[in-house]
């Protein structure tokens, strides 16, 4: 009956879609997909994955998500670790996960993102 993921949306504050630019896509790198015409007026910003869409969505009275949480799979962690790190975001490693490698990290408006690499188990 499902399919797959179409997309995943995070909520942040009205009027921050430049600083949601930003960070999604310069720092992330996620290239930016144009939003139909009838949800502009609604603000934020939508970005493309490789097999679903991130959509950043204007929440009234925004508060940051703390638990729930997308999770990216990275072909780089210990670059995209450094990258956050020199831009000052903090991470946190979680080596919990056998096969798995992961940091958590919050993006620019405090909502949590997980990380996540499979491990060379040579």
């Amino acid at each position: 009956m499902l399919d797959k993921l179409d997309h995943i949306q995070i909520a942040m504050p009205a009027g921050k879609e430049v600083e949601a630019r930003r960070y999604y896509g310069e720092i992330l790198g996620l290239p930016e997909i144009e939003k139909p015409e009838p949800l502009c007026s609604r603000g934020g910003c939508w970005f493309e994955l490789a097999n679903a869409g991130l959509h950043l969505g204007v929440q009234k009275d925004f508060l940051p998500a703390k638990k729930a949480h997308p999770a990216f799979r990275v072909s780089n962690l210990a670059e995209l670790a450094q990258i956050l790190q020199e831009k000052d975001f903090s991470i946190t490693w979680d080596y919990n996960l056998k096969n798995e490698t992961r940091f958590y990290s919050e993006d620019i408006f405090g909502n949590r993102l997980e990380f996540m690499q499979t491990k060379d188990l040579d």
